[in-house]
C-alpha cells in the first residue's frame, strides 16, 4: 500500500518518472527472474547438503517418545 501511495506522489510530482518507472518495472522483473530461479536452485542444494550432513545425528538421536 505504501509503494502505491508513493507511486501516486510520484505521479503527481513528476509524472514522466513515474510513467517511466511503470514501464520499466516489468522489463527489470523480467530480467531478474533467471536471478531468482537460480537462487531458487541453490537454496535447495544447501537445503539438500544440510539434510545428508544431519541425517547421522538424527537417527542417533532417535525418536523423542522413547
Amino acid at each position: 500500500m505504501f509503494g502505491f501511495l508513493l507511486w501516486l506522489v510520484l505521479l503527481f510530482l513528476c509524472w514522466p518518472l513515474a510513467l517511466l518507472a511503470l514501464v520499466l518495472y516489468p522489463l527489470f522483473w523480467l530480467i531478474t527472474l533467471p536471478f531468482r530461479l537460480i537462487g531458487i536452485g541453490v537454496e535447495g542444494v544447501f537445503e539438500l547438503l544440510r539434510a545428508v550432513v544431519m541425517l547421522p545425528a538424527r537417527i542417533l538421536r532417535g525418536s523423542p517418545g522413547r
